[in-house]
């Protein structure tokens, strides 16, 4: 009996915690980001646009990571 498969599937699994706390980091910056240019007269309609849909593309990918790293329950 191996063990290699469970190296693997925790090499997967820190692989995706890392990815996934990238994410949330990035996500964390956009909102100042947002925050700042929200704040200054006048501000840039487009690129606040442009960076609000960023953050929901990267809080859709959050969400993905998320679903990997909680095992499937059958009820």
């Amino acid at each position: 009996m191996s063990d290699e498969g469970d190296d693997a599937g925790l090499e997967d699994r820190e692989a995706v915690m890392a990815q996934l706390e990238s994410l949330k980091s990035e996500h964390r910056d956009l909102d100042d980001v947002i925050a700042r240019i929200a704040d200054t007269v006048p501000f840039d309609q487009l690129q606040l646009q442009r960076l609000k849909k960023r953050k929901l593309i990267l809080k859709d990918e959050i969400t993905k990571l998320e679903d990997k790293l909680i095992p499937d329950i059958i009820a």
